[in-house]
């Protein structure tokens, strides 16, 4: 038997996700999404969970990130190569798009645990010889290309991913939809399922929708009604063709558009937001649905810097597959906590001087912000009142931003941009830097150096927030609008301290703007810096309870073994 034969022979959970962020070498990742996906895989493998995962090559990966002088973010391809990270599996299975036969095939790669544990990963690739040209390209680029190049990866992802497990002698469980991109898998699902009925009126009666329901998880992460991908039903006949009658795609995906999220919906027995807040915003969104919630984690060991893992392993030995000994952080000598981030701190520093040539004061107080560059999220927030800021944080302050934008956000742009002149507007009163090209790599030197994780996005958008959550894991307390997790995290002035109004609203059009910047600048200047310069025991005690309040539960340990009785074994 062929070595990867081997993962056959159990049943599993396939776990679907147009992005999966893994290791900083496979570049197959945009942001929270796909490093969540490669968080809960890690997971799956400490755990020996019976997982497999599908995602696209992505060759040229997202994009590497340069910031000119004006500001301005340019794009330049990041690209990895398969061949060597990964093995090609001996099977190669055709989707149908356009009306002609495009080869798919798979490279495996294997998420190996200390444990023992080991998930197989597969890589969908369009890369062969004997494809059109125009499709050799179709998994190259993460997000890239139109509507249309959108369209032809999800019947990658969805259809080709269904059929190259079949095809492999894999025996699925159930089929996890990480987000709605995958959701085409339903319909090759509806194929397979699909029973001789004679003569009836009812024509949907011959497609076993009940059947693909029990076989189907499905989870929505955007409260954003933009972050849904919906396709004309024009291009969807052109492209995709009529793999089920369109009358039932257009009863089940909606009926103007190919809603990718209400297929999933209505094929899925199982559906769930990733926090409490976002499944009540996803109830409303979809009214009619069933729809759970559950918290999104982070991996432990993989976020964890150097110097608490070290320190961990020291006083708490089997933390990184019980992170819920974390709980037990308070017997950690004071003085050994503070070591352990003054080395965090260094590390970042020295990054930072490595990379901009700016040296930043390790006695200062130091802000962190660091996400997907785009408006909802408010980066310049901190920024609306300049000379308040200046006032309150000169001498006392220092800040660092990274993050990209989509390369067709204009506005997102705009706002990188922003930050960047307000650096130089601050210039010799409060250091501000920006990191170029955020990734795997400069968040894990990023995020447990700061002292303060900043989050200040236009509630009820943030669907999660998992940056918190690892800035947490390191004894980073956050400072952040109540929405996604941090409602669920939050207690004031213990784990850090919240922004604004508590999380009453349900939708964008409540604007708590004017009332976010007063809050943030008030407990600012009045309860955190003071506290920061005045009392580094209490500080400490504060970095005790982000650990043992927060990272202890808020990891995908935690996270799966909850999808594993809520969701795959009912």
């Amino acid at each position: 038997m062929s070595d990867w034969k081997r993962f056959t022979q159990e049943q599993k959970i396939a776990y679907f996700s147009m992005e999966i962020g893994l290791t900083n070498e496979i570049p197959t990742y945009s942001g929270g999404l796909g490093i969540l996906a490669g968080d809960t895989i890690k997971s799956a493998a400490d755990l020996k969970l019976p997982m497999i995962a599908l995602t696209l090559a992505s060759r040229k990966g997202y994009f590497r990130q340069k910031i000119g002088e004006d500001g301005w973010q340019e794009e330049f391809p990041v690209e990895w190569t398969p061949e060597t990270l990964t093995e090609l599996l001996p099977t190669k299975i055709l989707v149908t798009i356009e009306d002609r036969d495009v080869k798919v095939q798979a490279w495996m790669y294997r998420v190996k645990s200390p444990t023992g544990g080991e998930v197989p990963v597969l890589f969908l690739d369009t890369d062969i010889p004997g494809n059109m040209d125009q499709d050799r390209r179709l998994t190259d680029h993460l997000y890239g290309g139109d509507n249309e190049y959108r369209l032809k990866q999800e019947i990658i992802l969805g259809i080709g991913g269904a059929r190259i497990l079949d095809a492999l002698g894999f025996s699925i469980k159930k089929y996890h939809m990480n987000e709605g991109h995958a959701s085409l898998l339903t319909l090759e699902l509806l194929n397979g399922s699909r029973r001789p009925v004679e003569d009836t009126w009812d024509e949907r009666a011959s497609w076993d929708t009940h059947r693909v329901m029990e076989q189907c998880v499905f989870t929505t992460h955007t409260p954003v009604t933009a972050g849904h991908d919906k396709f004309p039903y024009e291009l969807v006949k052109r492209v995709l063709g009529e793999p089920v009658p369109i009358a039932l795609l257009q009863e089940l995906a909606g009926k103007d558009l190919l809603n990718m999220t209400m297929l999933a919906l209505n094929l899925s027995r199982y559906v769930n937001g990733v926090a409490k807040k976002h499944g009540e915003i996803s109830k409303a969104m979809f009214p009619g649905f069933e729809i759970h919630a559950i918290t999104n984690g982070i991996h432990p060991f993989t976020w964890t810097s150097p110097y608490f893992v070290t320190l961990f392993d020291r006083h708490l030995p089997s933390w990184a597959n019980e992170p819920e000994l974390l709980v037990r952080v308070d017997a950690i000598p004071d003085n050994e906590i503070w070591d352990a981030h003054s080395g965090a701190k260094a590390y970042l520093f020295q990054y930072i001087e490595e990379t901009t040539g700016e040296k930043l004061d390790p006695d200062l107080l130091t802000i962190g912000f660091a996400r997907r560059s785009a408006t909802y999220k408010r980066g310049d927030l901190i920024f609306h009142e300049i000379d308040r800021l200046v006032k309150m944080g000169e001498g006392k302050l220092q800040l660092v931003f990274a993050g990209k934008s989509h390369p067709k956000d204009i506005p997102g742009k705009q706002l990188i941009q922003r930050i960047v002149r307000k650096i130089d507007a601050l210039k010799d009163k409060i250091k501000v830097v920006y990191l170029e090209n955020y990734n795997m790599d400069v968040a894990y030197r990023l995020i447990p150096g700061v002292d303060i994780w900043l989050n200040n996005p236009l509630r009820p958008l943030e669907a999660s927030g998992t940056s918190g959550m690892k800035a947490a894991l390191n004894g980073v307390p956050n400072f952040s609008v109540l929405d996604g997790w941090w409602i669920e995290g939050h207690i004031e002035g213990v784990t850090g301290w919240s922004i604004g109004p508590p999380p009453t609203e349900s939708s964008v059009e409540v604007n708590h703007s004017t009332e976010d910047v007063e809050d943030l600048y008030n407990k600012l200047e009045k309860v955190i810096i003071p506290l920061y310069y005045g009392d580094r025991q209490k500080w400490i005690q504060l970095m005790k309870s982000a650990i043992g309040k927060n990272a202890y539960y808020f990891n995908t340990h935690v996270m799966m073994r909850r999808y594993v009785t809520e969701a795959y074994i009912r």
